[in-house]
């Protein structure tokens, strides 16, 4: 563990001052200390040529994720769909980062894929671009031909980017674990949880053979369907941290002059496509949770194909009846409903007035039920949505989150390729269907069959449990284990309080010993200063000091948690 802190140092530091600059400017410019600071130091104070008094909170959040690396970048991506714990504001401003660096050398990438592979790149490959297609902070991806003749496109990851993922991971934990007190006051709910979750998600980004793993899932899902095609992964060739995907040719799904070109009709190829990706959740319960421009393509015969599974989200069966059952309730008007159904799909709840949760969902679907096509939108509704959550912290799985913002970005493609793009009319038939297999003779027959086991366990459990605590009781065996709320203030006040109360007594006694001194007979042998024995001199140099380590204490403001 030493050893592990002392290689974390220097990254530590270089955190902390990034932390500190942008911590210590929030200070100032949110409490009156900046009635301390000039106006010209205050304008001297500059991020992007423009004084760092004009930026908000969120901004500098923003601007010191930036600083602090590709990790940091991706976590606040993360944080970014997850609206049921962080403030509104700090998420639009995670929205605007770009995971995007500059490349690094094509002789780094052959040395990782000729140490991937085992061989040299010319016994695999007969054709490789060293120009990379597209660079981000875990790895790039070049374009290539097998020596077989296919055209693929080869993931590599960056150089050490493992570790360094795995260094920030430490700190950020550690970071987390003292700050969650002053978190919590600042909107961040279950930061440890999000920190948690995202240690699991970036440490599959980084194993390339998750993703190999996806689109396999993925393709036997899909193998019956003609619309829709996945390129496929060459598991013989991939690793850890070398991907060899088939090379995906055509468009991107919103270039409607391409489309137009090649004779396709942008509208049916938007209708498709939201067909495709709602099949994923409500049918499979596994979907690409990524579904921007970039990640979906149209061949020149309208098949779409998705790429980059390096994010894919799932639902259990009850969270997609659950989720389903949110929107037909909505259609159908019925508040109380769509607030059962949020309820069950939520893993905790702070929902004290039942009918006041009932009153604004209901405003919710007021708001959105009678709109027209050009005037309705999906992606405010789900914003609306993630209001009334935080409002009262419903904490649901992270994949609802993934779906909102999947919603939303296919909601923008749809709209830009088809005027009358309506995503409700899209979710609604799927939504009908889950309810009604929800309450077919088969689901009816395993939920009580279910039910049947949970009480037969129960009934069968209970005389043992009794026994048991009937056996300790008269062991006098039985504990009870009661944790005090709210005294970690008060214990460390107290503390506080005690050292300065013996910092005070330490001062009297200092300054009633030296002047006890000052009358004592030393004789000539003693030194002297000021005409004070040197002792008594001493003394009250000691006194002093203590004052002004007491004064200070005293002024400074100090945060207990």
């Amino acid at each position: 563990m030493f050893n592990q802190t002392f290689r974390n140092l220097g990254r530590m530091r270089e955190i902390l001052a990034i932390l500190v600059k942008y911590g210590f400017e929030d200070i100032v410019t949110n409490s009156t200390l900046r009635n301390f600071v000039s106006e010209t130091r205050r304008h001297s104070w500059l991020r992007q040529e423009k004084p760092v008094f004009e930026y908000t909170r969120w901004e500098r959040i923003r601007m010191a994720a930036e600083e602090l690396g590709p990790t940091f970048i991706k976590l606040a991506q993360v944080l970014s769909i997850r609206p049921d714990m962080m403030p509104e504001p700090l998420i639009k401003e995670f929205e605007k980062l770009q995971d995007r660096v500059p490349p690094f050398p094509f002789e780094q990438a052959k040395v990782i894929i000729e140490r991937e592979l085992g061989r040299p790149i010319s016994e695999v490959f007969s054709e490789f671009n060293e120009k990379p297609l597209a660079s981000a902070s875990i790895g790039q991806v070049h374009k290539a031909r097998l020596k077989t003749g296919q055209e693929v496109v080869v993931k590599v990851q960056r150089p050490e980017v493992a570790e360094i993922v795995e260094r920030d991971l430490a700190i950020i934990k550690d970071v987390v674990q003292r700050a969650d007190r002053y978190l919590k006051k600042q909107g961040v709910l279950n930061a440890p949880d999000v920190v948690r979750a995202f240690d699991r998600s970036i440490m599959k980004e980084l194993d390339y053979q998750n993703e190999a793993r996806n689109i396999e899932r993925f393709r036997n899902f899909y193998k019956s369907y003609k619309n829709f095609y996945i390129p496929r992964a060459y598991r013989e060739y991939s690793t850890g941290k070398i991907l060899i995907i088939e090379f995906a040719n055509g468009c991107k799904i919103n270039d409607v002059v391409q489309l137009k070109a090649w004779g396709l009709d942008p509208r049916k190829v938007a209708e498709n496509g939201m067909d495709i990706y709602l099949t994923q959740i409500f049918e499979f319960g596994l979907f690409h949770a990524d579904p921007h421009p970039g990640n979906v393509m149209v061949r020149r015969d309208g098949v779409i194909c998705l790429i980059d599974f390096g994010m894919t989200g799932q639902l259990m069966p009850k969270d997609k009846q659950n989720f389903a059952a949110i929107f037909v309730s909505m259609s159908q008007q019925d508040a109380k409903r769509m607030a059962n159904a949020l309820r069950k799909l939520s893993i905790s709840d702070n929902i004290e007035d039942i009918r006041q949760f009932q009153y604004d969902l209901n405003e919710i679907i007021e708001d959105f039920i009678g709109l027209d096509v050009s005037e309705s939108s999906i992606a405010d509704m789900v914003t609306r949505l993630q209001k009334v959550m935080f409002e009262y912290k419903i904490v649901v799985p992270g994949s609802v989150f993934l779906i909102f913002r999947a919603f939303a970005i296919l909601e923008g493609i749809g709209k830009q390729i088809h005027p009358h793009f309506n995503t409700y009319e899209f979710i609604r038939p799927y939504g009908r269907k889950i309810i009604e297999e929800q309450f077919s003779p088969k689901n009816l027959f395993n939920e009580a069959l279910y039910r049947a086991e949970q009480m037969t366990d129960f009934a069968s459990g209970l005389p043992r449990d009794l026994k048991e605590v009937m056996t300790k009781l008269k062991k006098g065996k039985l504990h009870f284990e009661i944790e005090h709320q709210g005294y970690g203030y008060l214990l460390k006040k107290w503390d506080s309080l005690t050292n300065r109360i013996v910092i005070t007594l330490l001062i009297f006694a200092l300054i009633i010993g030296s002047a006890i001194s000052m009358t004592a007979n030393w004789g000539p042998d003693m030194p002297r200063e000021y005409g004070i024995p040197l002792i008594s001199l001493y003394g009250l140099i000691c006194a002093g000091i203590l004052g002004l380590m007491l004064f200070y204490s005293v002024l400074r403001r100090r945060v207990y948690k």
